[in-house]
């Protein structure tokens, strides 16, 4: 087993490699880049100064401007050539400028990143705080009152997107009710509270409608899952035969079918690492949160590529993270899983 993920380790390297030269390819042939957006700006600039339209291109930038800022972007090189010059920077955890702070991108992803660590770690939580247990009642209450009304529930986490019932909880507890922040990740007199549980009570309270959108969007698809995968077990041969010998219904199920069927659980658990540091780029607009999830956004949008091959590199690196350590819930979880 150790030699496999060992094997899966050094995989890690070409696969991260063919992801980030994918996305910097297309970076450098989607049109619309910096240079593009900064003479757009400088036509319209010339414009609102009272400029004639038929000067504007000759009023901002000339050739020789041109070229100095396709050399300062690296776009004056071929896409390989530029690649590997990014690729070597990133080994050195230099992920460039942005072209919209004017500020390393390391620093602008750091000051978000804790942000979209705290609501996914926190989402994560909670959806298997309530998803495992309601699954397992579920599964043994099958067809009770019990199991009908939670179904409605789950069912309508599931079909109502999370940034829908955002919305609504904005609109039903923060504006009409006042029960909660219109938005935002803390107050603005944050710095002037003394202690800190005072801070974070403030964070927790800015946090329930955010979190209750998080949550909705995720716990229906993990609570049917395991509650099917409970049943199965209890259908099967071996927890019959255990029930057969006189072991009691509750103790065949907490000592054979719950731990079987936490395996689908343990198989997507590495995998929602990359989507929970990532966050919803959605939730954070909708509540006004500097997430990562936002600021990937907005740096697509507003074609920062820097910023955008950052956010890249950090995901890619999470999922394929993930995706091992998926394998490891795996192992523990069912010892008769051998990788070879």
């Amino acid at each position: 087993m150790t030699a496999y993920f060992l094997r899966r380790l050094l995989l890690i390297v070409p696969t991260f490699i063919g992801i980030t030269i994918l996305v910097f390819v297309i970076t450098r042939f989607v049109p619309g880049g910096p240079i593009e957006r900064m003479i757009a700006q400088a036509q319209q600039a010339s414009l609102q100064s009272g400029m004639s339209q038929e000067g504007v291109g000759s009023a901002t930038l000339d050739e020789e401007q041109l070229k100095q800022l396709e050399e300062y972007y690296g776009f004056d090189k071929p896409v390989l050539v530029s690649y590997w010059e990014w690729l070597k920077k990133v080994l050195r955890l230099d992920l460039g400028l942005s072209t919209r702070y004017s500020e390393p991108v390391w620093d602008t992803i750091m000051e978000r990143l804790p942000i979209s660590a705290y609501y996914g770690i926190m989402t994560m939580l909670i959806t298997y705080f309530i998803s495992i247990p309601l699954g397992y009642y579920k599964a043994i209450k099958h067809n009770s009152h019990f199991d009908h009304a939670s179904s409605f529930v789950v069912f309508v986490g599931y079909a109502v997107p999370s940034y829908v019932i955002g919305i609504i909880l904005l609109v039903v507890f923060a504006s009409n009710l006042e029960w909660f922040p219109m938005g935002g990740f803390y107050s603005e007199d944050f710095e002037d509270l003394e202690t800190n549980w005072e801070k974070a009570k403030d964070i927790l309270y800015h946090s329930v409608l955010p979190l209750l959108a998080y949550v909705a969007g995720s716990f229906a698809v993990m609570t049917f899952m395991m509650k099917n995968a409970l049943m199965d077990n209890l259908a099967a041969d071996y927890v019959r035969t255990a029930i057969a010998k006189g072991l009691p219904f509750r103790k065949a199920i907490t000592r054979h079918a719950l731990r079987n069927s936490l395996i689908p659980i343990a198989t997507h658990f590495g995998n929602n690492i990359s989507v929970i540091i990532g966050g919803s780029f959605l939730i954070e607009k909708i509540f006004n949160i500097d997430g990562l999830g936002l600021l990937g956004y907005e740096s697509i949008v507003e074609r920062d590529y820097p910023i955008v091959l950052g956010v890249l590199v950090i995901s890619a690196i999470l999922q394929l993270l993930g995706n091992i350590l998926s394998d490891i819930c795996v192992a523990i979880v069912d010892p008769r899983v051998q990788f070879r």
